[in-house]
């Protein structure tokens, strides 16, 4: 009996090192692509949600301490042009050069069908503050004020719903940006 115990833990102690060592030259020979043009590997998106899935907890039940109005949202426009709009878009905006390069591509967020305004607040402001690794989205915790954050969250919440003047504020500074 302890002579095949002896051979089973042996089994397992070999297939994990077979299964780490095949790992290291998969990846140190080049298996997995670093491009941002290449195609994603099996698994990476259903890998890369549960892993945000489980970061995020349950951030998604913050609330706002700001209200939706006009004084925030035009702020949050004007946060919006000036570190996101780049990479995101505004509206009526064709895509910039960089968004074009990134991988995954960042979603247009105010484009119908790749806006998602279903997303709670406390799940908007989770990725405003923390970023998404590997994805090019930065966090914006020590670059912006939690009020300014929220701003930003409250404007992308309600992206299907703003007023005139801040969609014009939005496309006036796009106008003003370059689109390298």
């Amino acid at each position: 009996m302890t002579s095949r115990m002896g051979w089973f833990v042996l089994g397992i102690a070999t297939t994990i090192v077979v299964l780490i060592a095949g790992g290291y030259v998969f990846v140190t020979s080049g298996g997995i692509s670093m491009e941002t043009t290449a195609q994603p590997l099996p698994f990476e998106k259903m890998v890369a949600g549960m892993a945000i899935r489980a970061s995020i907890g349950d951030a998604a039940n913050d609330k706002s301490p700001l209200a939706p109005d006009e004084t925030n949202l035009m702020a949050g426009a004007q946060l919006f042009t000036k570190h996101c709009a780049l990479c995101h878009g505004t509206p009526g905006q064709p895509r910039s050069a960089i968004s074009k390069g990134m991988f995954p591509p960042p979603p247009r967020l105010f484009k119908q069908g790749e806006m998602d305004t279903n997303d709670p607040e406390g799940l908007i402001f989770w990725k405003v503050t923390h970023g998404i690794r590997l994805s090019g989205m930065p966090g914006f915790d020590g670059t912006l004020t939690a009020t300014e954050r929220w701003q930003l969250t409250m404007l992308l919440k309600h992206a299907d719903a703003l007023s005139p003047a801040v969609l014009a504020a939005l496309s006036q500074s796009a106008a003003q940006t370059p689109n390298p």
